[in-house]
C-alpha cells in the first residue's frame, strides 16, 4: 500500500513536469498523510489543471466522509471492477504529484523500519490516481482521490509487498484520456523499474503525522535488507 508520501520539489519543477500554467504555490510536504489535502492534476476542458483534494476517495453513495479513510489506495488488480472505484476509473483519472513515498519493513526484532523511496535522479513524479466528488448536506461538496497500487518490484519486495503505480511522463496523456478504455490504460498499472528508484532508510519520526519537516527524510543506518524470495537488484541505502 501507500500510506504516506512526500512532495518537497519546488513548484517550478512540478509545473514543468506536468505542463501546467504558472502560478501554483506548493509548500514543501515531507509527510503527507491520509485525509489531508493533496495536489493532483486532472484534465479540465482539454487542458491539465492542478487541484487540491482530500486523500481517501469518498464514493458518491457514501453516507459520510469517514469512508474515505479506508479508500486511500485502490488495487490495480480490482480497480476496474470494485464498486467504490470503477466509475472513477472509467471517467475520473488523475495524476497525484509526489517526489517520494514511504514503506515500512518488519524487522526480525518485530520493529518496523521506515524507508523513503524516490527516483534515482531525485526528481518529482506522478502516481496513477482516481478522483471523485461527494455531496453531503445541501451545499456541501468534497472532492477526494486515491492512489493505485500494484505488486512491488524487486527493490521494494523485501520491504513491502505493494507499491504505488508510478507513471512515466510519456503516459500522462493516455492516463488522463478517459476516452481510452481498460485495454489501453490497464497496461500502465505495473511495477515501476527498480533500477530507477532508490530506497533510503529513515528514522521513526515519519511515523507521527504531526511531523512534516525535512528531518523525516534524513537517512539513518540500518542492517542489510534480505529476502530469499525477492533479492534486491536496485539501489538500497
Amino acid at each position: 500500500m501507500c500510506g504516506r508520501y512526500s512532495l518537497t520539489t519546488p513548484a517550478e519543477a512540478v509545473i514543468a513536469l506536468f505542463g501546467l500554467p504558472p502560478g501554483p504555490n506548493l509548500r514543501a510536504r515531507y509527510n503527507i498523510a491520509p485525509t489531508q489535502d493533496v495536489a493532483i492534476v486532472r484534465r479540465v476542458d482539454g487542458a491539465r489543471a492542478l487541484a487540491q483534494m482530500r486523500w481517501g476517495l469518498v464514493p458518491p453513495w457514501a453516507k459520510d466522509l469517514r469512508v474515505g479513510a479506508r479508500m486511500i489506495n485502490a488495487r490495480a488488480e480490482t480497480v476496474a471492477t470494485r464498486t467504490a472505484f470503477r466509475e472513477a476509473y472509467r471517467h475520473r483519472r488523475c495524476l497525484v504529484a509526489a517526489d517520494g513515498f514511504y514503506e515500512w519493513q518488519k524487522r526480525p526484532d518485530g520493529q518496523k523500519q521506515a524507508y523513503w523511496i524516490r527516483l534515482a535522479d531525485g526528481g518529482p513524479f506522478a502516481f496513477a490516481g482516481l478522483w471523485e466528488r461527494w455531496r453531503g448536506e445541501p451545499g456541501e461538496a468534497v472532492e477526494s482521490c486515491t492512489i493505485i497500487t500494484t505488486a512491488a518490484n524487486a527493490l521494494l519486495a523485501p520491504i513491502h509487498g505493494r507499491m504505488p503505480v508510478i507513471l512515466d511522463p510519456g503516459d500522462f496523456d493516455l492516463w488522463l484520456d478517459v476516452s481510452q478504455g481498460d485495454g489501453a490504460v490497464g497496461a500502465l498499472l505495473k511495477p515501476f523499474a527498480e533500477g530507477r528508484l532508490k530506497a533510503v532508510a529513515v528514522s521513526s519520526r515519519v511515523n507521527n503525522v504531526a511531523h512534516d519537516d525535512a528531518a523525516c527524510i534524513v537517512p539513518v543506518h540500518v542492517g542489510p535488507v534480505v529476502s530469499e524470495a525477492a533479492p534486491v537488484q536496485g539501489q538500497l541505502f
